[in-house]
């Protein structure tokens, strides 16, 4: 089986990350794709439909009526469950069902593919990738887990690109198992934290990913579990000179929203924030020098990053408040994101709200060490309740239980339950001259429009 046996593809829950990323690779490169989603619905205004639509993709209700004898393959997301009426109305018609994953795999079995891989940093390391790729002239391809500002400025949803060179730059998502399907020519492991899965099960499933690598296999030494998945050091990189990296980054310096570091003699600037952003940008470089991307160019391209969407972006300042809006959602994604933040204000009030009540019970110590560890004395952790998608979890878990974790612990940790009585509550801890806002929080989908109406109540 070859992504070239099939034309009509149709896709269920479209509108999804990932689905809507591979929808829009297929159509570039000459499938005739369409797709429903249980978000379009009649007379409700959809960007995502009216993008997709807008690059040929055809959106339907959640309601059957696109799947019809023509169709030669259906795609389901892993929340698609085989009760859906389309999924067993593509059974009745013998339609072959593949999930998003299986899809994915065999478009890199297509392409030669650069997948990255790690707990923390795919979307913007494999974003950076891409966009020096493109500085370079190789024309690359993406498939990718969150909009490029680059691309979101064509008018795009911003997650996917085909390009006419040889490349594809995907993210291998370890989260669903997934990651274990591909077979890349370059592999990446940017690290290994705990998040969806116990230690020793991700390092299994990161470890047939080395496996499945066909030619080059990159890892970052500086984080000690990734470091015991290393192939060839001279591949590798790190921000320790001691761990004997073939790509080392030093110097690190952030001044407000700007960062600078050294890599093998070359000043490196990027109009961002963080340490793991130094180390994202350092991994890029890794891949694309091994494929003939000067160091120079490379940083050329990364001073003119503009970043993916939802990774520490700035909605706004107003009143001596800084808004930042962040994807941060695990335990080591939260304290970097809490971090990176730091040098740009006295004061740091971050907010999280948590996905998944099983999530949260199985990373609630993880998430309190970390957290604690990162917290000035003047900075502040608030939670709202963890976000509910549906389903028969178990509700024996509430944020506040991390709050109270974090307050046994001395930390300045409060709760309010609805994340809209957030700003109300959090008006008179505001520091003069400058307090940082962060928002932090993933899956769901009324993120984006939370943020946009935190700023207009400030």
């Amino acid at each position: 089986m070859t992504i070239n046996d099939f034309q009509n593809i149709f896709f269920i829950g479209v509108a999804g990350t990932g689905m809507s990323a591979i929808a829009q690779y297929l159509q570039g490169t000459g499938k005739n794709v369409s797709g429903s989603d249980r978000y379009f619905t009649p007379e409700t205004p959809n960007d995502t439909r009216d993008k997709l639509e807008s690059e040929g993709i055809r959106c339907y209700l959640q309601d059957g009526s696109g799947i019809n004898a023509t169709t030669d393959l259906v795609v389901v997301s892993t929340a698609i469950e085989d009760t859906v009426y389309e999924v067993k109305k593509a059974k009745e018609l013998n339609i072959p069902i593949l999930r998003r994953s299986q899809v994915l795999a065999l478009i890199t079995d297509s392409k030669k593919t650069i997948a990255v891989g790690g707990t923390s940093g795919k979307s913007t390391t494999s974003a950076m990738i891409f966009d020096i790729l493109q500085y370079a002239g190789l024309q690359p391809s993406i498939i990718g887990g969150a909009g490029l500002t680059s691309i979101i400025r064509e008018g795009k949803i911003g997650n996917a690109k085909v390009g006419a060179g040889e490349w594809l730059v995907i993210e291998a998502d370890e989260s669903d198992g997934s990651i274990v399907q591909y077979h890349p020519e370059i592999g990446l492991l940017l690290n290994v934290d705990k998040d969806h899965q116990e230690i020793d099960e991700l390092m299994q499933l990161f470890g047939t990913f080395r496996d499945n690598t066909k030619d080059i296999f990159i890892t970052n030494l500086s984080n000690k579990l990734a470091a015991q998945l290393s192939v060839n050091k001279i591949n590798d990189f790190s921000t320790n000179p001691a761990d004997g990296a073939g790509y080392t980054a030093t110097e690190f310096i952030q001044k407000g929203f700007e960062i600078e570091f050294n890599i093998h003699g070359k000043t490196v600037k990027m109009h961002t924030v963080g340490r793991h952003n130094m180390e994202n940008a350092l991994a890029a470089m890794a891949v694309v020098h091994r494929l003939g991307v000067s160091f120079e160019t490379a940083a050329e391209a990364l001073l003119q990053y503009e970043g993916i969407y939802r990774r520490h972006q700035i909605i706004g300042q107003k009143h001596g408040v800084v808004l930042i809006d962040d994807y941060a959602h695990n335990p080591a994604k939260c304290a970097a994101s809490i971090s990176a933040c730091q040098p740009v204000a006295p004061k740091v009030i971050a907010w999280f709200q948590p996905h998944g009540y099983g999530p949260t019970r199985f990373l609630r110590k993880d998430f309190v060490a970390e957290i604690a560890a990162v917290l000035r004395p003047a900075d502040e952790i608030w939670m709202s309740e963890i976000f509910y998608a549906g389903g028969t979890a178990v509700k024996d878990i509430s944020a506040n239980d991390l709050i109270q974790d974090l307050k046994q612990k001395g930390k300045n940790a409060f709760f309010v339950e609805n994340r809209n009585d957030l700003v109300e509550a959090v008006q008179s801890h505001f520091v003069s001259p400058q307090t940082v806002l962060l928002l932090m929080g993933a899956r769901d989908p009324g993120l984006e429009t939370f943020a946009k109406e935190v700023f207009d109540k400030l």
